[in-house]
């Protein structure tokens, strides 16, 4: 099937993303490169939250639940922090206290309200484009069922159910066109059949995993081998859903994509299914891990590959040596690694139904550090919350030190994506509910 036409790269924001304001951007980091030369210091946005206490053992007692709350939800603090926000996202007329209280957010993904995490630190988003939102979960089912024949016909209210097409539009607002919001939406769905499929819930096991991850894989990087091996290896990336999904989902982003970008996709891929490789291991062995080693694997396993492609789907290209640079990839990783702590949070109770033992960062808090399942939870918060001030931090760093339009595009589009990652998983009562811990 002919991949659709899509529209050359722009090198300037459409229309549809003007309420991103990147004067607001270039404005503060204009600020920041003032306050350097005038003091001699490094850019007031590069000040760090305070270092939290070791995670390496428990805490000697917990605090009471007011002081823990007020703890969660301070932010980074010192000269130029309050502006983090501003660098990155325009604000919203969202009352503040509806991020720092908790209280519900209307929502569609999987029907009705879904509450924010009490302390969570979060930022809102408006409700994703109904029109967008549409069309996408129209062309995605198609796709699923006619071009890749993804699931079985009993399978399909938990298709529904994840919504996929309200999270990509949440996540994507500055698209320029349905074509480009596809290209997203095809890989996570094809990232989620890998998941489901080889992992999780429908067969999955960790015996055997590594094959089956890397004929996965090189239905994102071509096998290029022996011509009386070739049609067997072609062959086979139709042997399973998995495979199928991941082909098609390639294809498509190649056509939009210039070579690095889709490189730098391979290797993210490769990324998350070491990480996968590593939670079977200790699944096999029947092993929880400390603390870091879970949050070291969660920095493979997680969603670095869905922002990392925000430029594809923008509709622009981030050139190569940019994206590489340290101060980036910082970035990248760290927005990575909030939004697993998120699905980690929001996914806790849906796992602890699910049977078998399943490692999210409560359970493995809880059971090293000796926390009870509430105290586990909420330390977790925590570690959200961190991670979310080291990622602005960077970006409004990073954004200072190297003001260029296209760098400022692409830190908004990765915030953008950790927010309406967030958007997504608290608005989806179809799969997620809250533990009863406040």
């Amino acid at each position: 099937m002919p991949a659709p036409e899509l529209p050359p790269p722009q090198s300037s924001l459409p229309e549809a993303a003007s309420h991103f304001g990147v004067h607001v951007l270039a404005e503060a980091a204009a600020r920041a490169r003032d306050v350097k030369a005038a003091t001699g210091g490094p850019p007031p946005c590069t000040t760090s939250p305070p270092a939290p206490p070791a995670l390496a053992a428990p805490p000697a007692a917990m605090p009471a639940p007011g002081a823990e709350r007020g703890r969660i939800l301070r932010g980074p603090t010192g000269l130029g922090t309050t502006s983090l926000r501003m660098i990155l996202r325009d604000p919203l007329p969202t009352p503040p206290a509806a991020a720092a209280e908790g209280t519900a957010e209307s929502g569609a993904g999987g029907g009705g309200e879904g509450k924010v995490i009490p302390g969570l630190y979060h930022h809102p988003i408006p409700e994703p484009d109904p029109v967008r939102v549409e069309e996408v979960s129209r062309r995605i089912k198609a796709w699923a069922l006619d071009e890749v024949a993804l699931y079985p016909e009993d399978w399909e209210e938990e298709f529904d159910g994840f919504s996929v097409g309200r999270y990509m539009v949440g996540c994507h607002p500055d698209a320029p066109s349905i074509d480009h919001l596809m290209i997203a939406t095809r890989l996570m769905v094809a990232e989620n059949a890998v998941d489901d499929c080889y992992c999780e819930d429908h067969g999955g096991s960790p015996i055997g995993l590594g094959e089956r991850l890397l004929l996965a894989h090189t239905a994102l990087d071509s096998l290029h081998t022996a011509a009386e091996y070739q049609p067997q290896w072609a062959k086979s990336l139709h042997a399973d859903a998995p495979r199928r999904a991941y082909r098609s989902a390639m294809e498509y982003f190649v056509r939009a994509a210039g070579p690095s970008q889709a490189d730098r996709l391979r290797h993210d891929m490769a990324r998350l299914h070491l990480g996968y490789l590593a939670e079977a291991a200790w699944a096999q062995m029947d092993h929880v891990p400390e603390v870091w080693e879970y949050l070291a694997m969660r920095q493979f396993n997680n969603f670095r590959p869905c922002p990392t492609i925000t430029d594809t789907v923008g509709g622009y290209e981030l050139p190569a040596d940019l994206h590489a640079r340290p101060a980036m990839q910082k970035v990248i990783a760290l927005a990575g690694n909030a939004t697993t702590v998120v699905n980690d949070l929001y996914s806790y109770t849906k796992e602890l139904d699910a049977p078998g033992r399943h490692l999210n960062l409560p359970v493995v808090i809880s059971e090293r550090e000796g926390l009870s399942d509430r105290d586990a939870y909420l330390k977790s918060v925590e570690i959200h919350n961190e991670l979310m001030h080291d990622f602005e931090t960077a970006a409004a760093s990073l954004a200072a030190d190297l003001p260029l339009p296209g760098v400022e595009r692409f830190l908004r589009g990765v915030a953008a994506w950790v927010d309406g990652n967030h958007h997504w998983h608290q608005s989806n009562t179809y799969r997620y509910s809250l533990p009863d811990f406040w």
